[in-house]
């Protein structure tokens, strides 16, 4: 497999990853398939799977039915995955493996990192993001640009995106369009829509992953937000603006409809957090 050279220097794994799954929903959808690239600071790789070893894709059984739409997108049918391994198989040494790691990939802050965390709580494993930079390569690149992932692989580096959909090929052309990005943008602006000027690019993980942040979710499902104040507020329903605690302290009953509704798991995880934190306040 063909290595990218990061022109950053990393200051601990920066691991690009993609899933697909059996749907969009990350609160009731499952993952077929993953790929991961661990990019280590001293520019060495740990691939998962790795063909060089032999291990061409990491199919998972959803213990689900994949959706007829979602096969039309990745291919991936459910006799496909009828005799791969669980996600809650992997789990475990999945978990240790990207310890200490940020991550990255093509609309993962949107998709990719809600849905793994929702698998993770769903084998009792918190899978946090707080002391993690989050890298989201798409955010980056509509900032900029304004384009897709086969666009972005086409402008960018000039190549066409063979075996797009499958999770390896994907995070290989994520991996090197980020790398073009990090060269491009380094002393570039742009003029937005709003006429202010954006760029250049930092050159660090932690002022990238702030670049292309969309907004300042306190969850990663964007159900609750900080203000102005980093105060936790509700950014949905008929609370939305409210303070979460104003709302926890007046109308308890939400809480519990919430914990027992369709909601992320990661949600729950921090609005039970943020409860806990009220009461011992």
């Amino acid at each position: 497999m063909e290595r990218i050279n990061l022109p950053i220097q990393l200051d601990r794994p920066l691991v690009f990853f993609d899933l697909e799954t059996t749907g969009t929903d990350v609160a009731k959808d499952r993952i077929v398939e993953m790929a991961f690239i661990k990019v280590m600071p001293d520019g060495q790789w740990q691939v998962r799977p790795d063909k060089e070893q032999g291990q061409t894709r990491l199919l998972i059984n959803p213990e689900m039915q994949i959706s007829a739409e979602s096969t039309a997108v990745h291919g991936i049918s459910n006799a496909d995955v009828a005799d791969a391994p669980t996600f809650e198989s992997l789990s475990g040494k999945l978990f240790r493996w990207l310890e200490g790691c940020d991550l990255a990939g093509f609309n993962s802050n949107r998709f990719d990192v809600p849905l793994l965390a929702e698998e993770f709580l769903r084998c009792n494993i918190a899978f946090k993001v707080d002391d993690r930079h989050l890298v989201d390569v798409q955010n980056i690149f509509h900032k900029m640009e304004q384009r897709t992932l086969r666009a972005a692989l086409q402008f960018y580096c000039d190549e066409a995106l063979d075996g797009a959909h499958e999770a390896l090929p994907d995070i290989v052309a994520t991996l090197k369009v980020f790398a073009e990005q990090v060269t491009r943008y380094k002393d570039h602006t742009v003029l937005s829509s709003l006429g202010e000027t954006v760029g250049p690019l930092p050159q660090d993980v932690p002022g990238i992953a702030e670049f292309g942040r969309r907004g300042r979710n306190a969850d990663l499902a964007g159900r609750f937000v900080f203000n102005e104040n980093d105060e936790v507020t509700f950014n949905f329903g008929k609370y939305r603006g409210v303070l979460l605690r104003d709302v926890l302290q007046r109308d308890p009953g939400y809480y519990g409809w919430m914990m027992n509704g369709d909601f992320p798991r990661y949600t729950k995880l921090v609005l039970k957090e943020q409860m806990e934190a009220m009461k011992e306040g």
